[in-house]
């Protein structure tokens, strides 16, 4: 059995979010309010959160120099996760972030306090691996397993409950 000291993180943080995981969550994200997708990636998941009837702003511009809409909402890279929430907290931006199970166990999560909620997926999400040379998803990538389990960070989202099991 793997355990984390076997875990070996690719250094690709170009994971792109899967449409059907965005329609788990699609009820819990405000209809009335401007979305914000800052991660461009491949560009899809604004675009198919805009096709579901969301304002959603989702431009290729920076993260840390930039701050638009009134909620985030997005598959952040996870090796910038600390910092992401570290601004996001300081912006008192509410989100809705895809992270690691793991990242409940760093002190830098602590910030999130009382206002953080959780929602968890209903099966372990597979990320679409893309290619930034190529502009393209890896052709495979519905094969391949991810190796942790993540959740949907929720933050000053006043959800009916702090935490939600998806069935």
């Amino acid at each position: 059995m793997a355990t984390y000291q076997d875990y070996n993180p690719s250094k690709c943080n170009d994971f792109m979010t899967p449409d059907y995981v965005w329609d788990w969550i699609i009820d819990y994200i405000p209809k009335d309010k401007v979305i914000w997708e800052p991660f461009y990636g491949d560009g899809q998941s604004g675009e198919y959160l805009k096709s579901k009837g969301l304002n959603v702003i989702h431009e290729n511009i920076d993260f840390f120099e930039n701050n638009k809409g009134e909620i985030v909402v997005s598959n952040p890279p996870f090796e910038k996760k600390k910092e992401i929430i570290n601004r996001l907290v300081e912006l008192d931006k509410p989100f809705i972030l895809i992270m690691p199970v793991s990242t409940l166990c760093y002190n830098y999560a602590k910030v999130l306090k009382d206002d953080l909620q959780i929602i968890i997926p209903k099966k372990r999400i597979k990320f679409k691996r893309y290619d930034k040379k190529t502009n393209t998803i890896y052709k495979d990538w519905e094969k391949h397993n991810n190796t942790f389990d993540c959740l949907f960070y929720c933050y000053k989202m006043k959800l009916d409950k702090d935490i939600i099991f998806l069935n």
